[in-house]
């Protein structure tokens, strides 16, 4: 069968020419997953950070507020 053996021959040529490709896509994205990982830790970590801040803030408005509403009952 001449046309079996060149459907297996164009197969694996194909095969040939594609794999490299295929590699370096494979390691890019395993470059790509190397940096993303750590990159997004590290963003809800100071994510965490800044809400936990941006609370103390919120209380300590709402306390500085509640005194300066005191001294200013207290004058008049």
């Amino acid at each position: 069968c001449p046309s079996a053996r060149s459907e297996e021959t164009r197969r694996n040529t194909s095969v040939a020419v594609v794999a490299p490709g295929i590699s370096e896509a494979l390691f890019a994205t395993a470059i790509g997953l190397v940096a993303a990982i750590p990159a997004a830790g590290a963003y809800n970590i100071l994510s965490g950070q800044v809400a936990r801040y941006a609370q103390q803030l919120e209380s300590f408005a709402g306390e500085f507020i509640t005194i300066l509403s005191r001294q200013l009952e207290e004058q008049v």
